[in-house]
């Protein structure tokens, strides 16, 4: 058991509406087989409703094969099933026909007619509510299941039977197939909307994430931009200067190595921490990007006075959550929990999506990475799993007495 709901939670979103689609079309196969077995047998005659179980049997599992096949083809994974679906329907009409010819040959004895009757009805109705499958034309369909039904109406009053007999089968072939057929159909728009909606949800991640890398960029951008500006500037003049032999060529080109230092040391900050990260805009920029994303993120608690390098730590932990949360998790619903707890500020990030769990390798990323930053100010770091499929962190630093959180 615990494989099998590793197996289902694995699975995304759409591939679970995708699996429970296909059974439940495989599901119709197997009522279809139970009703004709039950009602066959039944009514008494069990060589009788051997024969008539054994065509709904084939006609069962062909239908099972041909909705697979149509279901392929609706999500774009296969050549439409042209062929298959022209058999499945003279298969429809031949066991349709054999039922009857049953009925006429077969001697008359308490139950044949009902008998017969239920397995010519029954297999037009899953026949005629199955192949829509693979039909993309509406009128058609439409078409499709009124033909059906009128076809057995006249069918069966040619057979001399009364005119209220021959209504039965007309209605009930066009209400169960009208009613089959809009099932299927629904199913496989609701299916590709599900994935339209999880490739809207990937591409609003994939744009939260490029937002990100902008204000990166931009940061960069700001420290490079004017120093680099000025060390053109200033490096031309060392140029000319030298030509002429003037002194203060050498005063220049100290100026532009003390620059270039100094852009050296800014550009360093920024790939640390993104100019010592305040730690209310982390918390309100992760709220941003995980709702964009479509993860509903709750944020409690506010950061007020804390000193920068214990900001920049806990910054960096919210920055890193979010991002996993966003590139390696499957979830939902994100908690971003910060407060004061027997003298240390706390700061808690749980999700239901336990792929979202940081990467464990060191270098400046993942949990070593974050435990690194986190001993600069004495501060600690958990992680564990939470519930069936839920991921939290929880960081703790020492409060001092210049530091607060106000909840």
């Amino acid at each position: 058991m615990g494989d099998r709901n590793g197996w289902w939670r694995r699975k995304s979103t759409p591939g679970k509406v995708e699996t429970y689609t296909r059974w439940s079309f495989h599901f119709f196969s197997a009522m279809e087989l139970a009703t004709m077995a039950l009602s066959t047998f039944a009514r008494g005659d069990a060589a009788l409703a051997g024969w008539l179980t054994a065509m709904v049997l084939a006609h069962a599992v062909l239908g099972a094969l041909t909705a697979s096949r149509a279901l392929d083809w609706a999500r774009g994974g296969r050549p439409q099933p042209v062929r298959l679906l022209w058999g499945y329907g003279a298969v429809t009409f031949a066991v349709a026909l054999a039922a009857l010819g049953f009925r006429e040959s077969w001697p008359h004895g308490e139950g044949v007619d009902a008998a017969t009757m239920t397995v010519f009805v029954c297999v037009l109705t899953f026949g005629a509510g199955t192949i829509p499958l693979g039909m993309r034309d509406r009128r058609r369909v439409l078409a499709l299941v009124a033909g059906f039904a009128v076809g057995a109406g006249l069918v069966v009053l040619s057979l001399g039977a009364p005119g209220p007999a021959a209504l039965l089968s007309f209605l009930a072939i066009l209400f169960g197939a009208g009613l089959l057929a809009f099932t299927c159909i629904f199913s496989v728009w609701l299916l590709n909307a599900v994935y339209e909606l999880d490739a809207a949800r990937e591409t609003r991640t994939r744009l939260a994430v490029a937002e990100e890398r902008l204000r990166f960029g931009r940061d960069l951008h700001d420290v490079l931009g004017r120093n680099l500006s000025v060390i053109a500037l200033k490096s031309e003049l060392a140029v000319q200067l030298a030509r002429r032999e003037r002194p203060e060529a050498v005063e220049q080109m100290i100026e532009v190595q003390r620059i270039a230092h100094e852009s050296q040391r800014e550009v360093r900050d920024v790939v640390r921490g993104y100019r010592e990260a305040d730690l209310t805009v982390e918390l309100h920029g992760a709220q941003g990007v995980l709702t964009a994303a479509g993860i509903d993120c709750e944020m409690t608690g506010e950061a007020t006075g804390l000193p920068a390098d214990v900001q920049s730590a806990l910054g960096w932990v919210v920055r890193e959550a979010t991002t996993n949360v966003l590139r390696h998790g499957n979830a939902v619903r994100c908690r971003v929990d910060l407060g004061t707890r027997d003298g240390h500020v706390v700061l808690t990030v749980e999700n239901d999506g336990r792929s979202g769990a940081p990467d464990t390798a060191g270098g400046g990323s993942g949990l070593a990475g974050l435990r690194e930053r986190l001993a600069a100010v004495d501060g600690t770091l958990e992680a564990d799993a939470v519930g069936a499929d839920g991921f939290r962190l929880v960081a703790e630093v020492p409060l001092t007495s210049q530091s607060g959180v106000r909840r």
